[in-house]
């Protein structure tokens, strides 16, 4: 007697090909709607659901595969006798290979020219039905939801027969299949309805493995859509590390605008400048600190064209963004074979949400998308910034927001001069920041500073005047701070509270 194999599939890429080797391996074949139609044209012999059933699709198709004669076909078990006795008495016959694949749910929720109706009609039912049913009987019966599975599984199948081992596999991969399909529709009606969100729903799949995690002895991966926001095209295969510092990297220079460069490395800006051009924006970067840039991840928020591209290749740089390159730049650029270029696709502002895990857990937050407004910022000394000392303490302030805590940085000319990054104290952050500062040869007389939180006293502001800072801004809010503006008066320098803190653990 010829077996069956039931197809129904949105995604109809190979499935002719997949359905005349069935029928060569003596499967008649069932199927429904489109999918019957596309395989008669294609001259392959298909039994209809409804010839099955003897029942119609109804309600334009949204009901067409739910009947006890398709899923008694998938569910009874085969070596189970009053299965087997129920299975003959109601005209069931077993359906071993089912192949399906969902309506587009999430093409057609992403295309802005949707509207609801047709969002919902695009919902399916019975597939997800069909999956589960087929995966929870993964013993006698094989579940395919991808045309990337057809090549080896037939390969299996003219081999004799598919075994235990991969009918496992393929119920697994197909109830991650309904996962995400149903992860993705319950997310996005949440939102679109205005809902409260009970569960955190991680639905992103796997991208590829990378070659290990922060060290060597740990694994990695990257899930997700990485690939619509960076273009990865030359060099070697980027790395955990490189990927946390490039992101580090692009959120600061996309807060800079402008024409901006920033050097990230270990999540901590090594430099980060604002400048006419490109190039003076980069020179202005590294001089912050050429030492720790060597290796470090270099961003760009215009072009770069030949004379920076021919600047860039003088030191070694792990990787190089920016939104575009000139030919001759990327023929200069990829003299270098290992070191990777990118090019950035898509803002990052776009990450509403972040994510840590704890024991038992993650815990969730908005994104630091926060923007300092002119009219929150209060001059809170008797000494008011200068027009340009205000350029460069919002400038300090948003290399200081994308510094791990305690942060202090040192600017001037809309350039990074000194920064200290995560110590205990803020005033251990004041003396690293000065002393890259001296060990570069760059002087802090007259330059501005920015701290991410408020000062507990006074004596983190007096060690910032000690450095040389004639303005400094920072969130306020602190018990003591009539004692540090008092102190700010007494030194004769002026001080801008932002309302606003910047904590980045």
């Amino acid at each position: 007697m010829k077996k069956l194999a039931l197809i129904s599939v949105s995604d109809k890429k190979n499935i002719s090909e997949f359905a005349k080797q069935l029928v060569q391996k003596n499967y008649n074949i069932i199927a429904t709607g489109n999918t019957a139609k596309l395989l008669k044209e294609k001259g392959i012999d298909v039994i209809e659901i409804s010839s099955l059933t003897s029942f119609p699709e109804i309600f334009d198709g949204r009901v067409k595969t739910l009947h006890p004669k398709i899923f008694g076909g998938i569910l009874f078990r085969r070596d189970n006798k009053e299965d087997q006795k129920q299975a003959e008495e109601n005209d069931i016959v077993p359906i071993d290979i089912v192949c399906v694949n969902l309506y587009p749910f999430v093409k057609i929720a992403e295309d802005p020219a949707s509207d609801m109706e047709k969002i919902i009609e695009n919902i399916d039912i019975g597939g997800p039905s069909l999956i589960r049913a087929s995966a929870k009987n993964y013993k006698y019966v094989s579940i395919l939801t991808d045309p990337g599975q057809y090549d080896s599984f037939l390969e299996e199948l003219n081999s004799g027969e598919v075994s235990l081992a991969t009918r496992k596999k393929l119920a697994v991969d197909a109830f991650s299949h309904t996962a995400f399909y149903d992860t993705y529709i319950a997310n996005f009606l949440e939102k679109k309805f205005d809902q409260p969100q009970s569960y955190i729903r991680i639905n992103y799949k796997k991208n590829k493995e990378l070659r290990y995690g922060e060290n060597p002895h740990q694994k990695a991966a990257i899930y997700g859509d990485f690939d619509k926001y960076f273009e990865v095209f030359h060099g070697k295969e980027l790395s955990y590390n490189n990927i946390l510092d490039l992101a580090a990297a692009v959120e600061l220079v996309e807060d800079l605008g402008e024409v901006s460069c920033t050097i990230v490395k270990h999540n901590n800006p090594a430099g980060a400048a604002t400048a006419r051009t490109a190039i003076e924006a980069y020179k202005n970067a590294l001089k912050g600190d050429p030492v720790s840039a060597f290796g470090g991840i270099v961003v760009f928020t215009t072009k770069i064209d030949e004379e920076l591209a021919a600047k860039l290749n003088e030191i070694f740089l792990e990787i190089v963004c920016a939104p575009a390159y000139t030919n001759e730049a990327i023929n200069i650029l990829m003299k270098k074979k290992d070191r990777r270029l990118l090019r950035q696709l898509k803002s990052l502002k776009d990450c509403s949400v972040t994510f840590r895990n704890i024991p038992g857990g993650v815990i969730v937050q908005d994104s630091d998308n926060i923007t300092v407004l002119d009219d929150r910022l209060k001059i809170v000394t008797e000494k008011k910034p200068t027009e340009k000392e205000l350029e460069d303490l919002l400038f300090a302030w948003k290399v200081a927001k994308h510094t791990r805590s305690n942060a202090i940085v040192f600017a001037k000319d809309k350039t990074a001069l000194g920064v200290g990054a995560g110590q205990m104290s803020r005033l251990d952050s004041s003396k690293i920041a000065k002393m890259k500062a001296d060990e570069h040869g760059l002087d802090l007389k007259n330059s501005v500073a920015a701290s991410d939180a408020f000062f507990p006293f006074a004596d983190g502001l007096l060690e910032i005047i000690n450095c040389g800072a004639t303005a400094v801004i920072q969130p306020g809010g602190s018990v003591r701070d009539p004692e540090v503006i008092e102190a700010a008066n007494k030194n004769n320098i002026s001080m801008i509270f932002t309302g606003i803190r910047h904590f980045k653990h």
